[in-house]
């Protein structure tokens, strides 16, 4: 069982034993110490915050939690109850509030949750102030409101609408042109909040929906990371359907895979790179993506006439680099789509409408599109932590050891090599290194990791 504490929140198993879990304890310490963040930084006699959550089995408990710690800290809760990440990012500036909570653990198992905290724009907090909160969190300097004092709940229970209806309104979300191409899609709601909200775009758009998995009771089918050893079902499903292509997010819908009509996975790095080619065809300007993302999109973004830029791994730094080079586009190869024209967060439901417009104006099949841009392979892998395991140490001596290829150290070591490339980083989320390569075939990607993993290994002695 874990409890992880980083600047973007924090994350843990439920149950188990305070301060090693995220237990109800835990989750009202920590909320504590954002609000009391809050009240230190804004000069405003009544806060607001936004708070939504995911369908998993725990939510409704930390749910209340969060909610009533607020209150009782004298600040004012909007509560969106079942929703996604992207509709609370929507919902905070919309709402004029000072911040939001998303209760979910995004692509982890159902055993464990997490606080995500937002800023009063809607978008993750940074680095430096996770760091503070994390300091409040530890110090316990709670003061909370006296009874005439406390806060009030406001219910809105229809944001994941009002976010499809901003959506369908976007210049280049074309609702006519999809109608007229009669789509027929598999989604994979993975029985949470987006086996409600992605067929209700979809049916707004005239796509004929077969849902798989779209109860939001929070029982995960299979492992909620939307990867190729997970989604045989709805591969299957896509073929005996005869859909035009398949559609699945990750419990929070922040994340944006597609099956292909031939029943293939059109590849998660690809979900941006298909969406940036028709962003950019209408729209021309620079990309970013994080260091662990295809080098596909620096190809379609030149094939534009754009500048790409990677940033570290991590949304709240991919977002930072977009602002600073304007990117009309971004995200990260993990599926996630960040269009600044709604909002600077990954949103799986604007990925789905570009993509189903890019679609409806090409008259082609997905594996037709997928086969049309430049072919590179990953390879994902990790390693799991012990704590004799110098993971600081084991990087430096990898830069050392290639240190006459091109090597990049804002985030982890990432080694770039002619035709392919190694990233090696310790995980934001969980207690392991991961290690990502990528090559012009899978082979090669996958003899690149093996090889990267047993120097690692020789290193750490394991």
């Amino acid at each position: 069982m874990t409890l992880i504490k980083s600047i973007s929140g924090i994350r843990g198993t439920i149950g188990g034993i305070v301060g090693d879990n995220l237990t109800p304890v835990d989750a009202v310490k920590f909320a504590s110490a954002y609000g009391t963040f809050l009240k230190n930084n804004i000069s405003k006699d009544k806060l607001k915050v936004v708070i939504g959550r995911d369908a998993r089995i725990s939510g409704p408990m930390i749910h209340n939690l969060v909610v009533n710690t607020l209150i009782g800290l004298g600040i004012d809760v909007i509560d969106l109850g079942l929703s996604t990440t992207p509709t609370v990012e929507v919902a905070v500036p919309l709402e004029k509030a000072d911040g939001g909570i998303i209760l979910t653990a995004s692509h982890n198992p159902k055993q464990w949750n997490a606080l995500k905290l937002l800023n009063s724009k809607g978008e993750f907090l940074s680095g430096a102030d996770g760091a503070v909160i994390l300091e409040i969190a530890e110090s316990e300097a709670f003061v909370f409101s006296e009874v005439d004092n406390l806060g009030t709940i406001t219910v809105i229970t229809d944001y994941m609408d009002r976010h499809i209806n901003e959506i369908l309104n976007l210049k280049l979300v074309d609702v006519e042109a999809v109608k007229a191409k009669k789509f027929k899609v598999v989604v994979d709601g993975v029985n949470s909040s987006g086996g409600i909200v992605i067929p209700d775009l979809l049916e707004k758009m005239g796509v004929e929906v077969v849902k798989l998995y779209c109860e939001p009771n929070g029982h995960f089918p299979h492992n909620p990371e939307p990867l190729k050893e997970h989604l045989g079902d709805i591969c299957k499903l896509v073929v005996e359907e005869k859909a035009d292509f398949g559609i699945v997010v990750d419990p929070d819908v922040d994340r944006l895979a597609f099956i292909s009509n031939d029943g293939e996975m059109f590849g998660e790095e690809y979900t941006l790179v298909a969406v940036a080619d028709y962003v950019l065809s209408k729209t021309p300007g620079n990309t970013v993506s994080n260091m662990s993302s295809s080098r596909a999109l620096r190809d379609i973004t030149e094939k534009h006439n754009g500048s790409y830029k990677a940033s570290a791994v991590g949304e709240v730094n991919v977002v930072e680099m977009m602002k600073a080079t304007n990117a009309v586009i971004g995200g990260e190869g993990n599926g996630g789509i960040i269009y600044p024209e709604t909002h600077y967060g990954r949103d799986s439901l604007v990925g789905v409408a570009l993509f189903l417009t890019h679609l409806a104006n090409l008259n082609v099949t997905v594996a037709e599109l997928r086969a049309s841009y430049p072919q590179y392979f990953m390879s994902k892998n990790k390693i799991e932590l012990t704590p004799s395991i110098d993971v600081d140490l084991i990087l430096e001596k990898m830069a050392e050891k290639y240190a006459n290829e091109e090597i990049t150290t804002i985030d982890g070591v990432k080694i770039d090599f002619a035709e392919n490339w190694a990233h090696l980083r310790k995980s934001n989320t969980e207690p392991i290194i991961r290690i990502y390569t990528e090559a012009k075939t899978q082979e090669i990607a996958d003899e690149l990791a093996l090889k990267v993993i047993d120097e690692i290994k020789e290193i750490a002695g394991l």
